[in-house]
Order: C-alpha cells, then structure tokens, then sequence
C-alpha cells in the first residue's frame, strides 16, 4: 500500500482516505464567558494594543516528577529565545507572573465547563484535581499552565455513529503572540489566564471533511449554551492526525473550521510521503544505524561568491557550514506536500530551532543551479569530500546560531530513516503544514501542589443539569421536522433566540417558517442596514409577535416593527396602523389599477406586479402581500 501516490485535493475519495489508513481527532479551545480569570481576580475578557510595561524573561526546562526532561521544553531551550510580555495594569497581577499563590478555582467558570460537558455526555468526576502542564515557548510567564479534567467518556452524534469525547478539562489561556523574530519573541498579555474549556476528541474522524463537521457539531453545542465568549481568538482548533504506519502529528491553532479539510489532507500526504522517503532511503541502505553525516565550516570558500542572501551573511561576520549527507543525492526534492519538498522539513527546522529566520536559510546541491554556481559546488563538494550519490546542505549565522542550524540538519535528516518525528505543526495560509516544536510527552502534566482538590457534589451536577438547553442534535431534528428553511436550522440551534422560537411555535402557534426566517433571517437583513440589532430582544421579539397573533399587525408589520424597534430601540404602538379590511383594500387596489392604466407597459404580464408594488406602498404593514396578491388575482 505504500505505493499509493495522494491525488489532488479535490479527487481524494473515502476509499483513497482508508488506503492510506487515515485517522484524525481533536482538540478544541473554548473561552468561557465569565467576568473574572480562573485563577485570580482580575476581568476576563479586556482586549487592548496598549500596556504599561514590559518584562523580559528567560525560560529553562525543569526536571519533571520522574526526574526526567520533555522534548519540546529541551527543544524550546535550544532557541535560547528572549521573552518580553507587553503588560496592561487593569489585566494582569502579580499570580500571573508567578510572584503570589492562585486564588481558589473561579467556580463560576467551573460550573459553565461542567453544564458543557454534560451536553457532550459526559461523566462528570467526583473530585477536581488542578495539574501544571510546562510551556516553555513563554506563552505563558509562569512556565506552566494550570490545568484539570472535569469529564471523561463523553460522547456526540454524527451521521449513523457516534464520536467518542475522551475528556474535557478547565484551564487558563494563554499570551497572544505579537512577534517572533530571531531570538526575541514578544506576547501581549490581555488574554493570559482567562478561562477556557478543552474537548478531546478519540481518532475517530476517517475523511478530513468529517473532520470539519464534527468540529463544526462541538462548535455549536458550546454557542447553544450562551456560555461562551465569541468572535475572533475566542476558539481555536487542535488537530491530530495519523496515517498507516505513521504517528500522530498536531496542527497547532487552526483558526477556523473550514480550513480543517485542506490542512488535515496535506498532513496526511505528507506523513505518507515521508513513509515513502524511508522505504526509499532503506533502498539505499541507508538506516537510522548506518545514517552518516559530517558539517565543515567553508566560510573561505565562498568569499567571492555572488549568491547573494551568503554575501549579506558574510558581510556581517557570518559563518557558512556545509552538512554532507552521505547517500542523500536528490532526496531534499523528494516532495512532501503540494508544491513542498523535505528541504522544507529542514528548514523549517533551522528557523524554528536555530532562529534563522530569513528565508532562504538554506541551500543545497540537489537544486545547484537555483544558487550557487556550479563550479562553486563542485570546490566545495571536493573540499568536503562529498561523492556523487552524497548531498551538501548550506546554512549561515553568527556562530552559534550556524552550529544549531546544522546540528539540525543532521537530526532532521537521520530522522528520515525513521519516519515521521513527533511534532506540532502550524496551519499555513495555502493549506499545508509547517514545523513549530517537537510533539510534548506526559513528562510535562505534573500535579499543582499550590491548590487543594476540590469536590464536585452530585447536588452541583444536579442543579446544573436544570439549566441545560436541548442538545443541538434534538433542536434541529424538530427543526427539521418543521421544516424550516435549511439555512435556518443550525444558526437557530445555537441562537439566543432558540428558546423563543419554541415558545412561538409551541404556545403563540406562530407558523414555524415565520417564526425562523423572522428571528434568523431578519435580523441580518436589518444589521446590513447598519441599524443596532442589540435593541431586539427576546422580550421585544415576543411582543411583536403577541401584536400579530392578535392580528394587530401584518406578517409584512412584523419586519416593520423589528425595523423600527432596532432603529429606536423602542416598540413604537403608535406607528402601528390597524389591519386592513376587505372593502378599503378593493378601494385601494382600484386605486393603484387606475394609475397603473395611464402607464405604458412593454409586457403586459406585469401589469399585475405594478399594480401590487402600488397598492403595498399604501398598506405595507397592515395586511400580508400575499393576500394583496390573491385579491388582485380575483379581480
């Protein structure tokens, strides 16, 4: 099977998806709404460009409970990175930079996290224990965030099957990313410790489109609650995947749904087709035991070189090493992903690690003629020692940064003769993947020995349980059984006005179509309009529709209403005209027949439509249009 070759994006099948064994789950990121963090006092919830301060600090990797060192902290080390958090006074307090003890658990953001997990079916624990998860990219000032699971072996509907949860935790945020140049990385910190909840999906999403949708049913259980924060950085999506003989891989922060399919397609491509470079660099005899490698400094050697980004190098004072990979010829074109290449892997790997971010930071022998010119190959090729089968990889910088940078060219390639290494990618904008650190182990979650356990009563979950709105999955199967228009039902599901649409319905006996197009459809009608649709509440909402069920007003009165109620923020009676009777609308269609004779019309059958257009001009709001048009009709 390994010699299946993926198709474009758009010609991939089921079929092609299960050859490859593809495997997919994940990780959502939901920011709760509530007025303080979790674990200090501070408000939640305050975005701001503007701070007061700054603080630099430095982040080192510390032993674990074992006595042992994670991956991705030991790599983060290697960055020697500069973190500088830009501070606003009214945001952040000394907890958050380490300085005091937490505050108990915000339990107000505790019980939004349980009723969340209870609508996913999941079997909420007995007792809270609070762990310390290590980030050492500074995302977090502490070093750690503080973390506990409150639900396990929940479960959500999708098609004919259900998605396993396989947990759901509390926790803080943390810092936004400003900037990540060289060895400086910059964070601002007005989201650091707000609340937010983690839903952990099992592997068991089989296309990548799946993928989306299951992510697109969690999205709207969370937004049906009201419990959430929403808009732009308030949810953010993990993705694992896996193929066949491959590991799981995580695309850190994908911000939205719709770019999952695309992303989680190219991840899969390229696991397999680094599977593929392994069973060719076996082939060749080449293993991670008899993998070889060297790195020579050739600085002299290209003093007088016309390549350009190495003129500029050495011209500030840099240094040039060259890594020979013995076997490697024409490998580091060996494609991964659409229009991407395994020197890609590599040198995504010296700018993360070695902090050589200007691009190119590599060249190598397998694209000559691309970069240094040819007989400059050859000098250095002789000067090295590099046969014909072999491949020389360039990179430049100051001392250090150059000795990091091949060191990581030769993990990187000898990490081929493995497979696929564990990592975190980032979504890139064209829909593939790209290096961003080494996969965390367990060796990071260790227990937080600041905070005690906390119970979770059987009392708590009850009253929770309570305030519980429908499942989404039983609101649009009645919404369907309605039939509502279909672009209604899943913004209706996870609407505000969900419960107002079932008390219409249901008690007020408000044709169900009516009722949905006037509480979905309208009020983005009205926003285009640049009126404030804040001003149409749920009590304004109702009464409008009592007014009409009363037959004070038209189906047409009602827009008219909500128009002028998101105008004024005021119902205004006055401008409610009493409906119209039979006898003054016959007047008035005679009327608008009149005026319409005087005009010339080129097609005589729309003369109906111009007599229709006049007569609701004059009565708009006081009868339906389509009782304007069966009496014009009749006549």
């Amino acid at each position: 099977m390994i010699d299946f070759v993926f198709k474009p994006f758009e010609e991939m099948t089921t079929e092609d998806y299960r050859k490859v064994g593809f495997k997919s789950g994940l990780e959502i990121h939901q920011q709760l709404h509530t007025e303080k963090k979790l674990f200090c006092r501070c408000p939640a919830g305050r975005y701001s460009k503007n701070y007061n301060a700054e603080i630099l600090r430095h982040m080192r990797p510390t032993l674990s409970e074992l006595g042992e060192y994670d991956g991705t902290a030991l790599m983060e080390f290697k960055t020697k990175k500069e973190i500088i958090y830009q501070i606003h006074r009214d945001t952040v307090c000394t907890y958050e930079m380490d300085d005091t003890p937490p505050f108990e658990i915000n339990d107000d953001a505790l019980d939004k996290g349980i009723a969340i997990g209870m609508l996913m079916n999941c079997v909420i624990i007995d007792e809270l224990h609070i762990a310390r998860k290590q980030y050492l990219d500074g995302s977090i000032p502490t070093g750690f965030q503080r973390t506990a699971i409150f639900g396990v072996d929940g479960w959500i509907p999708y098609k004919d099957r259900k998605i396993n949860i396989i947990q759901i935790s509390i926790e803080e945020d943390s810092c936004r990313e400003v900037s990540d140049i060289g060895h400086t990385r910059v964070y601002n910190t007005d989201r650091l410790g707000m609340p937010l909840i983690e839903t952990v999906t099992a592997p068991e999403m089989l296309t990548p489109v799946e993928v989306m949708e299951v992510g697109e049913i969690l999205s709207a259980v969370v937004r049906s609650t009201g419990l959430v924060r929403t808009g732009a950085g308030a949810a953010r999506e993990d993705v694992n995947v896996s193929v066949t003989g491959g590991t799981r891989i995580e695309i850190k922060g994908v911000p939205s749904l719709g770019r999952i399919p695309k992303l989680t397609y190219h991840e899969a491509m390229r696991q397999w087709n680094l599977l593929r470079l392994r069973e060719e660099l076996k082939r060749r005899g080449i293993t991670p035991e008899t993998f070889k490698s060297k790195v020579d400094n050739v600085t002299k050697l290209l003093k007088k070189t016309k390549y350009q980004p190495i003129v500029n190098a050495l011209s500030n004072g840099n240094l040039v090493n060259c890594v020979t990979l013995k076997g490697f010829k024409d490998l580091l074109r060996w494609q991964t992903q659409t229009d991407t290449y395994f020197s890609k892997e590599i040198s995504d790997r010296v700018r993360v690690v070695a902090c050589l971010n200007t691009l190119p930071n590599i060249i190598h022998s397998d694209s000559a003629g691309e970069t240094l010119a040819a007989s400059e190959w050859q000098t250095l090729k002789k000067h090295v020692g590099a046969k014909d089968k072999d491949t020389i990889v360039l990179v430049w910088g100051d001392e250090r940064d150059a000795k990091t940078g091949a060191g990581e060219i030769e993990i990187r390639a000898k990490e081929a003769t493995i497979g696929i290494p564990s990592e975190t990618r980032q979504a890139l904008k064209d829909g593939t993947t790209g290096f961003e650190r080494i996969l965390p182990g367990p060796d990071r979650m260790y227990p937080d020995t600041d905070l005690p356990p906390k119970k979770i009563t059987l009392e708590r979950i009850e009253e929770l349980r309570k305030i519980l709105p429908e499942p989404i999955w039983e609101r649009e199967k009645w919404y369907r059984e309605l039939q509502i228009p279909e672009d209604t039902i899943r913004p209706l599901a996870i609407s505000k006005f969900a419960n107002l649409f079932k008390k219409l319905v249901s008690e007020l006996k408000i044709n169900s179509v009516l009722a949905a197009v006037a509480l979905i459809q309208y009020p983005k009608r009205l926003a285009k309009k640049k009126f404030d649709i804040s001003n149409l509440t749920e009590e304004k909402i109702l009464e409008i529709f009592e007014l009409y069920a009363k037959g004070k007003t038209s189906r047409e009165g009602i827009l008219l209403l909500m128009e002028e109620t998101a105008k004024s923020g005021m119902i205004n009676k006055d401008k409610i005209q009493p409906m119209l009777k039979e006898k003054d609308l016959n007047k008035i269609l005679e009327e608008a027949a009149y005026e319409t004779e005087h005009i010339k019309i080129n097609n005589p059958e729309k003369k109906n439509v111009i007599i229709l257009g006049k007569a609701m001009n004059k009565i708009r709001g006081r009868i339906d249009g389509s009782k304007v048009s069966k009496q014009i009709i009749k006549n």
